[in-house]
């Protein structure tokens, strides 16, 4: 059968159109990509096939951007309105919270919009580290890289952007352009969160299962306060499958996106929530909470409570007072001299049967001569395998590593098997120290490298932490509860 002929019938197939309407489809997609028509042949997809015949037939430019652009118009057409979507999820919600977003996954998922071919390239491993946690590291190979046409194209433009950002509702259904994502097969869901209209979608290029975004239909900025507990609370009456957390608001320890208020969530469970407490809490005013600092390389105070409004008082009583206290003989200051604000938190919730889980992550964004890219951050000696922030996933224990790691990575391995290599100078420090302490083999080189990867991946967490695993940390710890 033919591409274009094979294509309309899965359009059919997924319910977005009728048998029918086959002839129209039939058109619409040659339309997009040429009347001529080849059959269907084994070893790629009928859309990657259909872009193929796009090119051949003069439809777009052998480009990245316009092959992006019309694959997404493609699935497009396998997609219902967004109208239709919302409609189907609040339909499947009457059933389960599982129901609605299993099947609105699934629809994100065939229809190409979650890109589960490149997200199944990532490299993924986990490995206890020495201070017994563990630890999840990813090598992201899945996003691709920009398209250099886009890149010099955003070198000379400074219009005002449409949509405004990449996280914008109007970016559902938007055809794409250089410098923007194709959108034609988007769908957000609409919902209300703290009494304003809000969205919910997945993410393309997903970090752990089921990533999903929650954003503000205004473009307004990231503010973490106590409006930020109550409405990471409604979500998880919400979905109470999903996790919700919050990157923190401020540069250095926030996320890419501190223009836009939105929070990240989904269906994986994180080192940082299997961690045990180290030392319990208790507060006087707020008996039905349980309390307690996290055995976990960065500072965080755990909550737990089935009682919702507790949780919110509390929660905003800490993030007040972190916001306010200073330690400056540990270079933790909350106000600079200039009255920048230099304390937040990264907040994370999950459910425990009826209890509300949250997780304060205490962060400082100072930076100092010594630490011109944050004191609280990766330091220089763990360059060479992360430099970026630290948002909210690798908070809870899952690196996001860059993918030129992964060929730099065997050639270290080479190194230390002693065979011919270009090792980068950046990774030869490392790898000599690693080769002076442990026997290496063939046998054991992979075992080996994962397990050092996610040592330095805790150590650039130990780093990032307020408050050090430390005599002194511990000491710092106690005059902050004080405090609270």
């Amino acid at each position: 059968m033919g591409l274009i002929e094979t294509f309309a019938d899965k359009a059919i197939a997924s319910g977005a159109y009728q048998p029918l309407d086959k002839v129209y489809v039939e058109n619409k997609v040659r339309a997009l990509v040429g009347d001529k028509n080849h059959d269907v042949v084994t070893g790629k997809s009928v859309a990657e096939q259909l872009v193929d015949l796009a090119v051949e037939n003069g439809k777009i430019e052998d480009g990245q951007t316009e092959r992006e652009i019309l694959n997404a118009q493609l699935f497009d057409l396998l997609t219902p309105t967004p109208s239709a979507v919302n409609a189907r999820f609040w339909q499947e919600y009457h059933q389960s919270p599982e129901a609605a977003t299993g099947w609105f996954y699934q629809l994100c998922t065939e229809n190409d919009y979650v890109k589960v071919a490149a997200i199944q390239k990532n490299v993924e491993f986990t490995r206890r580290v020495k201070d017994g946690n563990e630890l999840e590291i990813t090598i992201n190979l899945s996003k691709p890289e920009k398209d250099p046409k886009a890149i010099a194209a955003a070198a000379h433009d400074t219009a005002k952007k449409y949509p405004q950002c990449a996280l914008c509702i109007e970016n559902e259904g938007y055809l794409g352009r250089l410098g923007q994502a194709a959108r034609s097969n988007h769908r957000v869901i609409r919902m209300m969160i703290g009494g304003r209209k809000w969205g919910f979608q997945y993410s393309p290029y997903a970090y752990f299962h089921e990533h999903c975004i929650f954003l503000d239909l205004q473009h307004t900025p990231m503010k973490i306060g106590q409006q930020t507990l109550i409405n990471l609370v409604e979500i998880e009456k919400t979905l109470p499958h999903y996790f919700v957390g919050s990157n923190a608001d401020l540069p250095i320890v926030g996320g890419s996106m501190l223009a836009h208020e939105h929070y990240q969530g989904g269906r994986h469970t994180f080192p940082m929530m299997k961690a045990p407490i180290k030392q319990e809490l208790t507060f006087a005013n707020y008996p039905q909470v349980k309390a307690g600092i996290v055995d976990w390389p960065m500072s965080d105070i755990r909550l737990v409570t089935d009682d919702e409004l507790a949780l919110i008082e509390l929660g905003t009583h800490i993030i007040r007072t972190w916001n306010d206290y200073s330690d400056p003989e540990r270079a933790v200051v909350a106000v600079g001299e200039d009255g920048v604000r230099h304390h937040t938190v990264t907040p994370i919730m999950h459910r425990d049967g009826k209890d509300f889980v949250l997780d304060l992550v205490l962060r400082d964004n100072n930076t100092s001569q010594d630490y011109p890219l944050g004191i609280f951050h990766p330091h220089e000696k763990l360059w060479h395998i992360k430099k970026e922030n630290i948002g909210l996933i690798e908070v809870m224990g899952r690196a996001i590593l860059p993918a030129r790691l992964k060929a730099e990575l065997e050639e270290v391995k080479k190194f230390w098997l002693n065979k011919d290599n270009q090792i980068e100078e950046a990774h030869l420090p490392w790898a000599k120290e690693i080769a002076a302490k442990r026997t290496i083999d063939e046998d054991n080189v992979d075992d080996v490298l994962e397990e050092e990867v996610a040592q330095v991946f805790s150590d650039v967490l130990e780093d990032a932490g307020v408050f050090k695993r430390t005599d002194d940390g511990y000491a710092a710890w106690q005059r902050f509860i004080k405090q609270l």
